[in-house]
């Protein structure tokens, strides 16, 4: 959700458990910063629900470097030091490199990136146009018709000819572009078909993208 009180907090978190039939969860995050809650109660939220045993860890996600830095330092005073940040971060959403990659390295902690793949957009699926079955084809969804310009569908087949250069699908270098930063950890990944989990999967034994591969990828993104 959107709000950071320490009561919603806690009250989505046991209504979260008690849906799954769980006792706890691995990590707890706070989704995104709430600006209307002080930082220090969302995060004092967060150390209640790990020091009650309903959360291993606390993490957040979609915050902004500065409000990450002071997340992880209050986290730490309370005992319950911060483990990852959840950024969205992809080859067209490149905010993460604003300051952020370089606090969570600062910090020590993880950089668990989402939607690597753009909601699907740095895929072959839209090489062509947008497929009836698509996401972006679809009422509802955070990938919509009109983010599909001529202008991102050109980007989205230039990228596409450097990976069948590379040998492998446009997907797989996508995710390989997000892990070749040693300051990211993981990348969140969704599939549909055994053949997009592949394609994702395949991303971590690839070969390292070349100096010459990754400016040509700029020289594209910035086109």
């Amino acid at each position: 959700g959107d709000f950071g009180s320490r009561k919603y907090l806690l009250a989505s978190l046991d209504q979260s458990l008690k849906r799954m039939g769980l006792p706890y969860v691995d990590i707890f995050y706070s989704h995104r910063r709430d600006p209307n809650t002080p930082i220090e109660e969302t995060m004092g939220a967060l150390a209640t629900a790990v020091k009650s045993g309903k959360a291993l860890y606390a993490a957040v996600s979609n915050y902004n470097a500065a409000d990450t830095a002071r997340a992880c330092a209050i986290l730490r005073e309370l005992g319950t030091p911060c483990v990852v940040h959840q950024p969205k971060y992809s080859l067209f959403v490149r905010t993460p490199e604003e300051g952020l990659l370089d606090t969570v390295e600062k910090e020590g902690i993880g950089c668990a990136v989402f939607s690597p793949l753009a909601q699907g957009l740095l895929t072959d699926r839209y090489l062509s146009g947008i497929p009836t079955d698509a996401r972006a084809g679809k009422a509802h969804g955070f990938l919509r018709p009109e983010q599909i310009s001529d202008a991102k569908l050109t980007q989205v087949r230039a990228l596409s000819v450097i990976a069948k250069e590379r040998g492998q699908s446009l997907a797989s270098m996508a995710i390989a572009w997000v892990l070749r930063d040693k300051r990211v950890t993981s990348a969140i990944i969704g599939a549909s078909k055994i053949s997009q989990l592949e394609q994702c999967v395949a991303a971590a034994s690839s070969d390292a993208l070349t100096s010459d591969e990754l400016k040509r990828i700029d020289a594209i993104l910035a086109g």
